[in-house]
């Protein structure tokens, strides 16, 4: 989204944290920050600490990058003072540095929320409410809601729950993810990628014997719920159905052996593709899937990039997640069923299967009519300069 407001004329810095391990090629640094230009965006790095898995090395990640942002703070020039400060993480400890900024410099202060935390490690981590770093955490998202001039949110059904927090109605805008269409029209050419160009030709040779096929282009986690999909495909193993799970992740070798106890023959999987690939490859695809595990966190919305590039291919969505919203159903590109049931997948894709070629373009057409109404970042950077005004 910043670079479509390089592209209204304004001017962008990020500040993000840099974790030497991550890094290979470091631009003009310090010992402490790096900078970089990337697409007009100006981004500085802060060095912090590594750390591997949720722990107390990732709290400490997290303080180090605060400690560094106030650090930042005060090397800003006259000519540097920003027309807003915008606190947009994961965690809501960044609020506080924001915060100072903007009370500093006399300037706008917004708040993204991504995801609502401590609510996250509350009910998907199993963390108690009197434990330290959530209070903590209730502390700084309390302190965001109430201090902050706007309130912007990536999840649709958040603001009752803001509200119970301290959030004014009045500050509460929504703005989801989005989808920069243009790489959509200027795809890249599969020739550049030999790797992927094997992929294309497995699909188009399935397709050819007959197959339907269907698609799953992402992580391969525990949240994901990928074991629903190659059930479904157990119970569609004497159809012509063919599945395809591209990508990687840590549940990915136990759903490989998952497909071979169950000798399923129309599971496929492929290592990840280059991003850059990925409007070509989607588009190969009769649908496309995309599935999560039920959690009572969901209740507030979802906006998954994974479903803007599954509505941007132009072909139809098999949704299997319960949510406070349903863009699938919304734009009406395909089937939504309910989340962990390989019965009603299997059912969803049948179905599809045996619609005509034109009603399954239909589907895959409107699909990409509504990103282009909703989540184009064209669209939704004006909405974000608007909220700053």
């Amino acid at each position: 989204m910043s670079r479509e407001w390089v592209r209204a004329g304004h001017q962008v810095t990020i500040l993000a944290a840099s974790h030497s391990h991550v890094r290979a090629n470091q631009p003009q640094m310090t010992n402490i920050f790096s900078f970089e230009s990337i697409e007009g965006v100006n981004y500085i790095w802060a060095k912090t600490p590594s750390y591997q898995q949720n722990g107390v090395k990732r709290f400490i990640n997290m303080l180090c990058f605060i400690f560094r942002v106030f650090q930042f703070s005060f090397s800003l020039k006259s000519n540097e003072i920003p027309d807003t400060v915008i606190a947009s993480s994961t965690y809501p400890l960044d609020i506080f540095p924001a915060w100072f900024i903007a009370k500093r410099y006399k300037t706008k202060l917004l708040f993204e929320v991504h995801d609502l935390w401590p609510l996250s490690p509350i009910e998907l981590g199993g963390m108690k409410r009197t434990h330290p770093f959530i209070v903590i955490m209730q502390i700084s998202e309390n302190f965001a809601y109430k201090h902050s001039n706007k309130v912007i949110s990536m999840l649709p059904k958040t603001l009752e729950y803001m509200q119970a927090h301290g959030l004014s109605p009045e500050k509460f805008v929504y703005i989801p993810n989005g989808i920069d269409l243009d790489e959509w029209k200027n795809p890249v050419k599969l020739e550049d990628f030999p790797e992927v160009k094997n992929v294309e030709k497995e699909i188009i040779s399935d397709q050819d014997l007959g197959f339907f096929t269907v698609a799953y282009l992402g992580t391969h986690g525990l949240a994901n719920a990928l074991d629903n999909l190659i059930c479904a495909a157990e119970l569609l193993k004497d159809e012509k159905v063919m599945v395809y799970l591209v990508g990687s992740g840590p549940d990915k070798k136990a759903l490989i052996k998952l497909a071979r106890t169950k000798n399923l023959t129309n599971v496929k999987f492929f290592k990840p593709i280059p991003k850059e690939t990925i409007p070509l490859i989607s588009k190969l695809f009769d649908c496309n899937y995309i599935g999560l595990q039920k959690q009572s966190l969901f209740r507030f919305g979802i906006s998954p990039n994974k479903l803007m590039d599954y509505m941007a291919a132009q072909k139809p969505i098999i949704n299997a997640v319960e949510a406070g919203n349903d863009p699938v159903a919304e734009a009406h590109c395909g089937f939504s069923i309910p989340a962990e049931n390989p019965k009603a997948l299997a059912d969803a894709i049948f179905k599809l299967k045996n619609l005509p070629r034109d009603k399954l373009d239909l589907l895959g057409q409107n699909g990409y009519q509504f990103i282009q109404k909703n989540h184009d970042y064209k669209i939704l950077a004006n909405n974000f300069i608007e909220a700053m005004k």
